[in-house]
Order: C-alpha cells, then structure tokens, then sequence
C-alpha cells in the first residue's frame, strides 16, 4: 500500500550539514553508466532519529571503527539527515514482472545507494523518502517492517544463506499512514549489489539496446569476470552470464526451501542478479511444515506459495533470459543457459538435505540415493504438520545416542506426530541407513545444520510491539540469538519453542 505522509508529520526542513567524512574512500561505481540509469538525488532528513537496532559484524564488514553507533554523525547519515563525503546518492531505474504480470517501469521508490566502500560493498538507506521513482508512495518505511527486514538480514546471515545485510535500523516518531497510523523508519542495507533481473528487464523492453548492453558489461566486469573469457556456449559472455545468473539463484532458492523459508513476493524486480535474498517484505520461516503455505496476506492466487517457490523461480529466470535475447542473440543458447538452474537446484538442495539427516557420506553416494527417504520424511511432516525447525534440531540431538530407547532424544521425535507409528518406521529406516556412520560426526554436522533458532512471526511481532514504545530489548535479544542460530543459549529456550496459538493470526502483507 503506497501512501503519502501525513501533512501533520513534523519533518525536518533540508539538512545544511557538511557532508561526513568517515575516514574511508567511498565511491559509486553504478554511477558511471550515466543518467539513463539513476537519479541522483538527497535523502530526505528523518526529525529526531534515534537508533533501534545496529550490527557490529557489518559495521566490521564495512571497515566502520568498533564504537561507530556512538557517533552522532553516524545517526545523522543513516537517517537520512545528512550525506557522505566522497558519493552522491541515488535512485535507480528498473522494471519488472509483479505476480506474473508486466508491471513496467518501477525503480527504487524509497531506497537510496549511498555509495560503496573500497571493499565493493553498497550502503543502501530503504525508506529514505520519495524518489522519481515512488509511483505516489511516500518513500517512506515504518517501524514495523524496518525491524523485520534488519532482524530477517541478519537471521539469514546467520543460517549461512545468501542475503543482504543490514547495518542499521534508525526510528522516528514522524507518523507514517498505512492500514493504521504508524511510526517512520529507515534501515541501511548493506551487498555487493542491489542490481536485479528487473534492471536488464527495463532497458530490453523499452528497446534500449546501447543501455541494456552497458549494463551487462558492467555486471560481468565488475561481478562476474569469467564470462567474458569462458568459452561456454560458444564464448557467448551474456550466456554465460545467464548461466552464472541461474546457478546463484538455484542454490539460494535451495537454501530457502531447506530452512523452510518463504519469501513471499518474488517479482522479478525482488530478484538478486547475485542470487542474494534480497527485499524482506511478507517473509516467512513456517512453523509447521505446510507445503502449499502461503506467506504473504496479498498473494491472493498463493503464487508465492513455500512449494511454488523453485518453479517461480525458474520463470523469473526465464524472464531475464527474455531480456538478455537481444545480446545473447541466440534463442537455443539462452535456453542452454537457463538449464543449469534445473540441474543445480535438485542437486544442492539434495545436498542440504543430506546435511540436515547427517548423512556425513552422502558425497560419495549416487545422485538421489537417498532421495526416497528424504521425500517420504517431508510427507509424514506435511501429513501432521510438525513443526519444521523442532523437528530438525530433535533429530538432530537423538542422532547421538541412537533409536530404540524411549528415554533417548529420538522418543521426543516420535513425540511430534500423531502417526506415531509411521514416523517409527521411517526412523528405523534411517537408523539402518546411518548404522555405519560415526554417530558424533553426524550429529556434529546435524546441530550445525539444523538451527535452534529462527525468525518466526511471533518473535518479530513480540520485539516490534516493544519496540513502539521504545524498548528495544527483543530486537536486541533476538539479534543476538539468530547471529549464532545453532548455539544452544541456555536461559533463552523460550525462543526455540513452539508458536502460541495467536501466531496463526498474524497477518503479513506487502504492506510497509
């Protein structure tokens, strides 16, 4: 839902600050592809920010000093209230399909790339305030969903996917409209890039062929070098670069659906040419395991579905090989191209799987050989509908001691289904299949692979209703906790248990 800021929102009149000089180069290489692809354009300033929520790890990765969020200046510049020495910012252009319909031109609508460090990573501020790109939104981002896309970030980063990160969350008090009268935020957004299937999309569709080449030769020199030396697909680099597209994008998605992860609205335009996880909006780790969940409130036809998610996937990809065509040229070496997501994606996430069982041999074993397994487990899942990351972590501790004795952690697995019966069988079946594999091992790479911890829906709700009156203690908790997601925590085991029964009333739409 797009709205404008309230006329009673106390906004703060242009910042006449000098620009901060944080002791690091910064530069924005983007830039140099020219106007056709950016606005440049200011922040606009946030009244009274205060800070919600920083992370030390990606102020270390941005070569920011260890005490960074004690400068003021820091919050000025995160806020939006003040701008970089050495960068201008800017907006980018960009298209893109929303749930399977053209919905052209898009483009940063309330995000600004300040710029990128000499370590070749963007700051980005989401909710900076409108651009020519907001299609009448306000620009703006609210508490609520600033806290859930800081806390998703780094989450995600925790569990080893492949995602954005996230530096900061700033708040305001300056009111926001958009079901109900809420609060403003900004979060600064931290990648390699930003750059989306969305952005080949715009150029190819407006028969912008000068542009949309600049901007793959950008994308290959600066992200993805070999291609212009690999002589696949007959040295074609936009081949290749298709090619390298979709293996990212396979093994992420592989990734998501080992966690139990749904994205929720995957647009082309929420697409990473990285294969980062990008654009946390209506997320999702399920609690129970509900193969047809449907996350996000807005996907009324359940497109973005858990289940769907790797065909949805491939259709995007196949989207972007449609607007690459006019460099690749050849319509079978785009197709080509494209098939290496349907192998990658079956053969990691068979692999993820393996991990997830402890199956500490499986690299040795023939493709899909314990395909059958796997698939018969995740039904007897869905059938009862456990909860898919208890599940994992019980298994994970009765890996050690063995199956057979009720008082051992496999009888608290058994204890999740009421088929007790044929989650019996399937557990003798595995036992026989991992009898010959070191139990310590195993179970060693099963807790190091099944988190304790995720961002469920109720953990997010319970820090944000906290954090609208200022206490910010479950956002900091909750940071702490899903930085090192496979630790044990003792004292905070309240965090891994299972939702209340109120969880499955909370609603997550595309609203922010």
């Amino acid at each position: 839902m797009h709205s404008m800021i309230l006329d009673t929102d106390p906004r703060s009149p242009p910042s006449d600050m000098a620009p901060f000089d944080a002791g690091l180069t910064w530069r924005n290489s983007f830039a140099a592809l020219g106007d056709d692809f950016f606005t440049h354009l200011p922040a606009q300033p946030l009244p009274q920010p205060y800070w919600v929520g920083c992370s030390q790890q990606v102020g270390h990765l941005l070569g920011l000093p260890a005490n960074w969020h004690d400068a003021q200046a820091w919050l000025e510049v995160l806020s939006g209230n003040r701008s970089l020495a050495g960068t201008q910012s800017l907006a980018s252009v960009y298209s893109g399909h929303q749930f399977g319909q053209w919905a052209g031109q898009l483009g940063d609508g309330r995000a600004l790339l300040l710029g990128e460090t000499a370590g070749a990573m963007e700051l980005q501020l989401k909710g900076a305030g409108p651009t020519p790109y907001s299609r009448m939104g306000d620009g703006r981002a609210v508490l609520r969903s600033s806290i859930r896309e800081f806390l998703a970030s780094e989450a995600m980063h925790g569990l080893g996917m492949a995602t954005s990160r996230a530096l900061s969350v700033v708040g305001s008090d300056a009111p926001i409209r958009r079901e109900t009268i809420e609060t403003a935020a900004v979060v600064a957004r931290v990648a390699p890039s930003f750059l989306r299937f969305g952005h080949f999309e715009h150029f190819s569709y407006a028969e912008q062929l000068p542009q949309l080449k600049a901007l793959a030769d950008y994308v290959i020199e600066r992200f993805y070098p070999d291609c212009a030396t690999d002589d696949q697909f007959s040295g074609n680099a936009y081949a290749n670069l298709l090619n390298r597209v979709s293996e990212r994008t396979a093994h992420m998605v592989a990734q998501w659906q080992s966690v139990g992860f749904c994205h929720g609205v995957m647009n082309t335009d929420n697409m990473s040419l990285l294969g980062l996880t990008i654009d946390y909006g209506p997320f999702q780790f399920m609690d129970a395991f509900v193969p047809g969940h449907i996350c996000n409130h807005s996907d009324h036809q359940g497109r973005y579905a858990y289940n769907k998610q790797p065909n949805v996937a491939y259709w995007n990809l196949f989207c972007l090989g449609q607007a690459l065509l006019p460099l690749i040229e050849e319509q079978a070496l785009a197709l080509a191209a494209l098939e290496s997501y349907k192998s990658e994606f079956p053969t990691r996430l068979e692999q993820l799987m393996g991990a997830k069982l402890g199956l500490v041999d499986a690299h040795i074993q023939p493709p899909g050989h314990d395909r059958v397994l796997v698939e018969d487990l995740l039904k007897l899942l869905a059938q009862d509908r456990v909860d898919y990351t208890i599940f994992w972590r019980r298994l994970s501790h009765g890996a050690r001691t063995g199956y057979g004795d009720q008082e051992n952690p496999l009888a608290r697995v058994q204890d999740l289904f009421l088929d007790r019966a044929a989650v019996q069988a399937w557990l003798q079946r595995y036992t026989e299949r991992t009898q010959d594999l070191p139990q310590a091992q195993r179970s060693d790479l099963m807790l190091q692979t099944n988190p304790k911890f995720v961002l469920r829906n109720h953990l997010g709700e319970q820090a944000i209703r906290k954090a609208r009156h200022k206490d910010f203690s479950e956002v900091h908790t909750l940071q702490m906790l899903l930085e090192t997601p496979f630790a044990e925590h003792p004292g905070y085991e309240a965090y891994a248990d299972f939702p209340p029964d109120w969880a499955s009333s909370i609603e997550i739409s595309c609203s922010s």
